[in-house]
C-alpha cells in the first residue's frame, strides 16, 4: 500500500504547483492609475476612492498612499477600488469629471456619485466609516447578514 500512495503523491505533485502558481498570478488589491481605470465601468461594481495630486511627490499624496496601505484589506471588504491621479497634464476621465484643486481625497459610492471630498489625507479608519454610513454599503450588509435587520 505504501508504494501506491506514493505513486499517487507523485502524479498529484504537478498539479499542485500549478495550483499555486495559479493563485499567485492573480493581481493583489492595491492602487491603480488614473489611466487603467475606466470610469463607467465601475458603475455599481466597486465603491471608488481616488486620490489626486499635482505630483506624486506631494507631501499628502506619499502621507495618504502611507495611510491606505495600511489597512487595504479593510477597503477591499467594502468593494473598494483605488484610483490615483497624480499627473494634471495627463488629463483623465476621472480628473475631467471630479474637477480636483492640487491633493483631494474623493470618496465615491457605487452609483459613482462623489460623497466626501477631503483637501487633507484621511485615515483608512474614517475612510471606512464613511463607506459604512451609505445607504448602499448598509444594504449590502444587510444583505450579508439578514439577521440584523
Amino acid at each position: 500500500m505504501r508504494p501506491l500512495q506514493t505513486l499517487i503523491f507523485a502524479a498529484l505533485l504537478p498539479f499542485s504547483a500549478l495550483a499555486q502558481e495559479a493563485t499567485s498570478d492573480a493581481p493583489a488589491f492595491g492602487p491603480l492609475p488614473a489611466s487603467e481605470v475606466v470610469f463607467d465601468d465601475q458603475l455599481y461594481v466597486k465603491r471608488p476612492v481616488v486620490v489626486f495630486a499635482d505630483s506624486p511627490n506631494d507631501p499628502a499624496f506619499i502621507r495618504q498612499m502611507e495611510l491606505l496601505a495600511r489597512a487595504l484589506p479593510e477597503l477591499e471588504k467594502r468593494d473598494v477600488i483605488l484610483v490615483t491621479d497624480s499627473d494634471p497634464e495627463a488629463k483623465s476621465e476621472w480628473r475631467q469629471k471630479l474637477r480636483p484643486r492640487g491633493f483631494s481625497l474623493v470618496i465615491m459610492d457605487k452609483d459613482l456619485r462623489p460623497v466626501v471630498r477631503k483637501p487633507l489625507p484621511w485615515d483608512v479608519r474614517e475612510i471606512t466609516n464613511a463607506i459604512d454610513k451609505l445607504p448602499l454599503r448598509r444594504q449590502e450588509v444587510l444583505e450579508l447578514n439578514p439577521a440584523g435587520r
